[in-house]
């Protein structure tokens, strides 16, 4: 899977849906041509729309049902019921004029996602950034931009770590390298209250976060960071997020994720267990 542009709709309902509908087009036999033909388009439209990739229209998926012989009502108004729901903007899509399209992919990702899997290497992932941090995290990567923009930034950083204590949070765990708890980010004050922010929610029951440290040496993720998103719906695959300075690259093949998987269950023997993690936090807060 690759970045594309997403339009307003939910990306998990998309790749559902997209998903769904192979699988009544396999099993009817139907090539993606002939499917493309019934609606007006060509067959790596098809592909584009079963790999949740662009946006549906409720006219097309009808017509698709109709070719793959699906007449039980209840099902056919589930999908496109499910259809008119992947057209539908996600809260954060006010703040689209700050935040690139690639990224809109993964907080999309992100807020469907029951397990959240990350590995940072240079900052305190962005969902266990205290507001001081994320603040002056954001002003390093956008060092020309105003205020009102930095601001609406930080805004929405926050807004995504709300999930983590609402009523259906998912899963959280972190491993967070040595390297990032010691890089002076906006100085000693704001890592005082970055330490004791990272204390506060190791104490929640769904989030673990542990320290990777640098008497370990070298270890199974020295390629760079990843978060790797799992998903409540059983249709999904999991997806591995890798981020670069201009963009994303979304891995959802099972050779790709099994890989990340692999680093990332290395990663969790290796690190300090969280109980020793709590203890290593107290002490940078007491040195800083």
């Amino acid at each position: 899977m690759t970045p594309e542009t997403p339009g307003s709709g939910s990306t998990v309902r998309r790749i559902l849906l997209g998903s769904q509908l192979r699988r009544l087009r396999e099993q009817k036999g139907v090539t993606r041509q002939d499917a493309g033909y019934v609606i007006r388009a060509s067959e790596s439209k098809i592909s584009r729309l079963e790999l949740g990739r662009v946006s549906f229209k409720e006219r097309d998926v009808d017509d698709l049902l109709t070719l793959y012989g699906v007449g039980d009502k209840t099902e056919r108004d589930a999908l496109l019921q499910l259809a008119r729901e992947a057209n539908t903007p996600g809260w954060w899509h006010r703040y689209n004029d700050v935040l690139p399209g690639w990224f809109q992919t993964y907080v999309g990702l992100e807020e469907s996602a029951a397990l959240i899997r990350t590995y940072e290497l240079q900052f305190v992932p962005g969902l266990l950034q205290s507001e001081g941090y994320a603040r002056a995290v954001i002003r390093l990567g956008n060092a020309g931009a105003a205020e009102n923009e930095i601001d609406q930034r930080v805004e929405l950083r926050l807004q995504r770590q709300e999930r983590l204590t609402g009523a259906e949070a998912p899963r959280l765990w972190a491993v967070v390298d040595e390297g990032a708890l010691r890089r002076p980010i906006g100085g000693p004050e704001v890592m005082r209250g970055q330490f004791e922010h990272l204390i506060e929610m190791s104490k929640l029951p769904n989030v673990t976060i542990q320290v990777m440290p640098f008497r370990f040496g070298g270890h199974a993720a020295e390629g760079g960071a990843f978060t790797i998103l799992r998903f409540p719906e059983q249709d999904l695959p999991d997806v591995v997020y890798v981020e670069n300075l201009t963009g994303a690259m979304y891995l959802d093949k099972r050779d790709d994720v099994d890989t990340y998987l692999q680093a990332m269950e290395r990663l969790c023997v290796d690190s300090a267990t969280p109980e020793r993690t709590v203890e290593l936090l107290g002490d940078l807060l007491r040195e800083t």
